[in-house]
């Protein structure tokens, strides 16, 4: 068919399964192939319409010599698909079938013969055309999965030809030789079109092997695993691993096998493993995207300076009648922790906050440290193909980590510290938050309508989808 039918359908084939547990799942059901079938067949109408043809050039024999002909400047005015099916074929790949399909041709035609010479412009009209094909995915020579043709056969039955303002016995008697070479280039011409067409999308198939930028901390390999096909639907391996950005070394992290609930509502199923989310936690960690430092220059809603603790630590109290500009800086002491249970996507956050006063001289002095414990909620979206997600903050707690201003009551200081990581801390993450995670992508495919569930382990996207033409 045509690269949306192909898109869809290719990714339906399996070869074999490799053992590493996936990142990311995605089920294609049979609603998807049913959209795929319909889009297709539309495309594939405008582009036979549009399509250029090379002339045919030849001869076929009869009893008293050989009948040459010269066809060309061939287009097709018509094309009729009344009966498509796509079957799955279980642990082997898809079997398109065309029934009855038929199609008008305008053409230029030349005969000559012995006795008999002519040419002029012709209406043709094919029917009962059949085109039976399987797809599989075979393994290529370096282990990756690789699409194929594994078997196409086209049949055609009746073959009109109306000759423009011409008729008589010699014209009937000799036009008919037309049908042959019509028939053959039919024949010969529409499995090869079809391997074109699979050639095209296995270059988009391909792309999934190559990683997919986030920003410039972070990259998505979102390279295959494997690929099985059920009765009512297919599934995909993903290896769904965020890693720093050009550093490919594994994380400390094993992914823990899953399974999509059975639904067939959506087209698509997609569903990110908590592990997916632990390495991108991993990955921005080791950039350091969770050491953050506010100062006076940054911050938008509050004034922070050493006047804010006088009234709570006594030696700050003691400080100049002019309040010196305070500067924090968190620093990520361990690893974010992910947690995905029923309706609920949560990280644990801890780090260490290091408070100091900014001298005249522009030095700085180290006042006091925090250790500070966030629980958060995550809400996600997904907008312009990608994951969205926006922060809330559920509960913190702080201990006393140092001072060098003398001992004081951590409790007295919380109400600050934690206005000021809602007002400056929380919005920060939420605009990079808001930019997204890029979903996978293939052939102008676009997801419609998609709607979000948090299950223990995962996170599941059910939607539908359109091909931009």
């Amino acid at each position: 068919m045509v690269k949306i039918c192909c898109s869809l359908l290719l990714l339906s084939l399996l070869s074999v399964q490799l053992k590493a547990n996936p990142g990311l799942k995605v089920r294609i059901t049979q609603k998807a192939l049913e959209y795929a079938k319909k889009v297709g067949v539309e495309i594939l109408k405008k582009n036979m319409e549009k399509e250029q043809f090379p002339d045919l050039i030849g001869y076929e024999r009869f009893g008293l010599g050989n009948v040459h002909y010269n066809i060309s400047r061939i287009r097709v005015t018509a094309v009729e698909f009344p009966n498509v099916s796509i079957s799955l074929i279980p642990r082997s790949g898809v079997k398109l079938v065309i029934r009855n399909a038929s199609l008008t041709i305008d053409m230029n035609w030349n005969i000559r013969t012995w006795m008999f010479k002519d040419g002029g412009r012709s209406t043709v009209h094919i029917s009962k055309v059949f085109v039976t094909a399987t797809f599989s995915t075979p393994l290529d020579s370096i282990g990756h999965t690789s699409v194929s043709l594994s078997s196409c056969h086209t049949t055609s039955g009746d073959t009109d030809i109306k000759v423009n303002g011409k008729s008589g016995f010699l014209h009937d008697f000799f036009i008919k030789y037309l049908k042959k070479p019509i028939h053959r280039s039919l024949a010969t011409n529409s499995c090869p079109n079809i391997r074109s067409g699979i050639q095209m999308i296995a270059k988009d198939f391909q792309s999934l092997n190559v990683p997919v930028r986030i920003d410039d901390l972070a990259e998505i390999d979102y390279s295959l695993n494997s690929l099985e096909v059920f009765r009512p639907y297919i599934d995909m391996d993903l290896k769904g691993i965020v890693y720093p950005a050009g550093n490919y070394t594994g994380p400390p992290y094993v992914a823990t096998p899953f399974a999509i609930p059975d639904q067939n509502d959506s087209m698509l199923y997609l569903a990110f493993s908590e592990y997916f989310f632990q390495t991108s936690l991993f990955s921005y960690y080791t950039a350091g995207a969770f050491n953050i430092t506010i100062a006076k220059e940054t911050c938008r809603y509050l004034n922070i300076s050493t006047e804010m603790f006088g009234s709570i630590i006594p030696e700050i109290a003691k400080y100049p009648i002019i309040p010196y500009p305070v500067m924090m800086k968190l620093t990520a002491t361990e690893i974010p922790l992910v947690s995905l249970q029923q309706d609920s996507f949560t990280l644990e956050i801890r780090e260490s906050m290091e408070v100091f006063a900014v001298l005249p001289d522009s030095t700085t002095q180290s006042l006091f440290t925090v250790n500070v414990a966030a629980n958060t909620s995550i809400a996600l979206n997904v907008f312009d193909q990608k994951l969205t997600g926006s922060l809330c903050l559920n509960r913190l707690q702080f201990s006393l980590a140092h001072s060098n201003v003398g001992s004081f009551e951590i409790s007295f200081l919380e109400n600050i510290l934690s206005y000021i990581l809602q007002t400056e801390v929380i919005p920060s993450a939420n605009a990079k938050l808001s930019k997204g995670f890029p979903l996978p992508n293939l052939a102008n495919i676009i997801l419609t309508r998609p709607h979000i569930t948090i299950a223990q382990g995962y996170v599941l996207i059910s939607t539908d989808a359109h091909y931009k033409h």
